[in-house]
């Protein structure tokens, strides 16, 4: 039996979920940085681009229309509207991936974490970031100054009810600091990836250990 072979997986869903400014994005670029099994869901919007921003890089950035036709067709394995905008995530290449051995991180908002989870039990991890306070949110949302006063206001105000959903997730952790914060993140993925229901090697090596 060859290592590769003997090594073998299922793939995961880790998804990740806070109110807009509690480091969420940070968190998840930096994961998927430091382990190359790990990718980011890139999601389809009908928002437009920030600044800084590429399609197909951190969106693919759609029409209504086109959005409509794509739910239409069965194209998400879940879509919701936050902010005003609708967001998706294309289920086939996503099934790919899973069955490949490959992960997939989800950097998504409370109703579409249940959406994928419901999808997808066994094959999804839910992680919520909690700020360290109210006022730091709002801090960090000002400074990051990628959005209008109006759009921060109403961000704000739907933290607390984003907050209220943190009883669903199978982790929380609090970005009090960023470093403590990746550090335990990193352990929940890596602890995952290492369940022995996702590791399909271990059946058939046992069974041949005790052929032996």
């Amino acid at each position: 039996m060859s290592n590769k072979l003997a090594q073998s997986r299922r793939g995961l869903f880790l998804v990740i979920s806070s109110p807009s400014g509690a480091g969420k994005t940070s968190l998840s670029r930096r994961l998927v940085a430091a382990f190359p099994d790990l990718a980011p869901s890139i999601s389809v919007t009908t928002r437009s681009p920030r600044p800084g921003e590429l399609d197909g890089r951190e969106y693919h950035f759609i029409t209504p229309a086109a959005f409509d036709a794509m739910v239409a067709g069965g194209a998400f394995l879940e879509w919701a509207e936050v902010h005003e905008h609708r967001y998706g995530s294309p289920r086939a290449p996503l099934a790919a991936r899973l069955d490949d051995g490959l992960d997939v991180l989800f950097d998504i908002d409370w109703q579409g974490a249940g959406a994928i989870a419901k999808a997808a039990p066994n094959d999804t991890v839910r992680v919520f970031i909690l700020p360290p306070s109210m006022t730091a949110l709002a801090t960090r949302l000002h400074t990051r100054a990628q959005d209008a006063e109006d759009v921060i206001a109403r961000r704000l105000g739907r933290a607390k009810g984003e907050i209220a959903q943190w009883t669903d997730y199978d982790y929380v952790i609090l970005n009090d600091e960023f470093d403590r914060a990746y550090g335990k993140l990193a352990l929940i993925y890596q602890a995952e990836c290492l369940k022995r229901a996702r590791n399909t090697w271990i059946a058939p090596f046992v069974d041949g250990l005790m052929g032996e």
